[in-house]
């Protein structure tokens, strides 16, 4: 995550900031990727991985888009900006990837069922 948001206030500091709303969810996914990467590194809750899967989904689905049907009007394509398109996509499916790993071995992401005792 910390790479992610590192990624994304680079280009936020250089450039991104003046585009409209782009630039300002690039400023607020940094900040929230920081403080959930530091809230998960000293022991936070389970439930904060969940959190920062669905973050990294989205912003992944928001790649995609700004590639695809484009988002809010702004549109990239390919790899661009090189190499930070790479490096944020790579880290968030690493983030998901970990999170998701983490939440099934620990037993939140399984659902409780019911037994007929219960």
């Amino acid at each position: 995550m910390l790479v992610s948001a590192a990624s994304h206030g680079y280009l936020y500091l250089h450039g991104y900031s003046s585009i409209p709303a782009i630039g300002r969810g690039f400023l607020v996914l940094t900040s929230v990727f920081v403080a959930l990467a530091i809230l998960i590194a000293v022991g936070g809750p389970v439930w904060l991985r969940a959190v920062a899967l669905m973050a990294a989904l989205g912003s992944l689905g928001a790649f995609v888009m700004s590639r695809t049907i484009g988002l809010q009007g702004f549109i990239e394509h390919g790899w661009q900006p090189a190499p930070h398109a790479f490096i944020s996509v790579l880290a968030e499916a690493i983030t998901v990837a970990l999170c998701g790993w983490s939440l099934v071995r620990s037993g939140s992401a399984v659902p409780r069922t019911r037994t007929a005792a219960s």
